[in-house]
């Protein structure tokens, strides 16, 4: 069923609702015209700019038509430029009715964790992981997101070995979920004499940040050792065991956490830590078991995969998963606008993707929130706390 078949489907539910609710049964039964009058309103905010999508098309096309008839050249163009606003107008409803009909990401308006590992590539791949940081940094700057590290490694000549950033803003998950995977850099290290370009890599992990109710960790199960911090941090390094590391035991996720002076403060952005992998390793099980949640991501998803080139000698970055290049190198490593546009790009190849298949969305499920109009609808990944048995996806700790 495509996306046309579904619609008219939806709109013929919801004439049988209207129907329904004006007969005399539906009248003297309240618990059924409650029902009735919330499928009602879920199914009308997708039937109405359904409508007005189609009026809209006839209405462009008619406009062309008389400006094809037109033998006044100043009426004609009036009519072409009638037909482009309403044709605007049509790409805007058509763009709202994707969105209605694609099941909502549960994790979507979470807060996340940002972990960015160097890859292949040495210390240079260790540069590369700092400019990373520093580009969603920014990005976060940008878009009044508060961020604060819980982690990092920092390298012997600048940049990190790892460093993992909370941030917490509206829409953060949302919008940088399609940023898991290998960015790939080709440049000129600064230690290179004879002026070469060297290709490295840093591997990019975001994970929606959970909720102590939505993880349940025992006690029990971590072990947590404390210890004296070293490196960078401030005038308590190596002075007080204020650095702390939790391993949770049934899965072998480590954590480390020596950002803080206070002892209390590196268990509680540890624990923060644990829980985001936990509820990661969570959804990754469950995504694999479930091949429709597999194929609501953009690419495969994996760490592994290779997602984005940032060339250097050129000023270009490349998306390898929607084949879109941009030339505005700087722009984007200064986390400014045209990184959105990558992020509008994965999310409306997203949107295509799932509509495209259509066991990723039927009708019952196309609401904006909440259950379907004949019952609840599946919600996507969302699991009753990790209870984790195994090691991480992609083998690390």
């Amino acid at each position: 069923m495509d996306v046309e078949d579904r619609l008219k489907e939806i709109e013929a539910r919801f004439e049988r609702v209207l129907v329904e609710m004006s007969t005399i049964e539906a009248a003297t039964d309240h618990d059924r015209m409650r029902t009735l009058g919330q499928q009602f309103a879920e199914l009308e905010q997708i039937v109405r700019p359904y409508r007005e999508l189609r009026q809209a098309t006839a209405d462009a096309e008619e406009a062309r038509e008389l400006a094809a008839a037109e033998t006044d050249a100043e009426m004609a163009e009036a009519f072409e430029e009638e037909a482009r606003a309403v044709a605007e107008r049509a790409q805007a409803l058509r763009s709202r009715l994707e969105e209605l009909l694609v099941p909502k990401d549960p994790n979507e308006g979470k807060d996340l964790i940002l972990e960015i590992r160097a890859g292949a590539g040495g210390q240079e791949a260790a540069l590369w992981a700092g400019d990373l940081f520093e580009m969603y940094r920014h990005l976060a700057d940008r878009r009044r997101w508060k961020t604060d590290v819980l982690a990092s490694a920092p390298a012997e000549m600048g940049g990190y070995k790892e460093i993992v950033l909370g941030i917490r803003g509206r829409d953060a998950y949302g919008r940088l979920k399609h940023e898991s995977g290998v960015h790939r850099v080709q440049r000129v290290p600064v230690t290179e004499s004879q002026g070469r370009i060297h290709t490295s890599t840093a591997t990019i992990a975001v994970m929606p940040e959970a909720e102590e109710v939505e993880v349940d960790i025992r006690p029990e199960d971590l072990d947590i050792d404390v210890y004296r911090s070293s490196g960078p941090g401030g005038q308590s390094v190596n002075t007080t065991d204020s650095a702390v590391r939790i391993m949770h035991k049934p899965t072998g996720i480590k954590v480390e956490v020596q950002e803080e002076r206070s002892q209390l403060q590196n268990r509680e952005k540890a624990m923060r830590y644990l829980r985001a992998r936990l509820y990661q390793k969570a959804l990754d099980e469950q995504q694999a078991k479930e091949a429709a949640a597999r194929r609501s991501m953009v690419g495969t998803g994996e760490r592994s995969e290779k997602i984005r080139t940032y060339n250097f000698p050129e000023g270009r970055v490349t998306d390898h998963r929607i084949s879109h290049t941009s030339h505005q190198l700087a722009n984007v490593l200064a986390g400014g606008d045209e990184l959105d546009t990558f992020t509008e790009r994965l999310q409306a190849s997203e949107r295509a993707a799932q509509l495209a298949d259509p066991g990723d969305a039927k009708p019952d499920d196309a609401r904006p929130d909440g259950p379907g109009p004949d019952g609840p609808g599946p919600d996507g990944p969302r699991p009753d706390g990790p209870r984790p048995d195994g090691p991480r996806p992609d083998g690390k700790e």
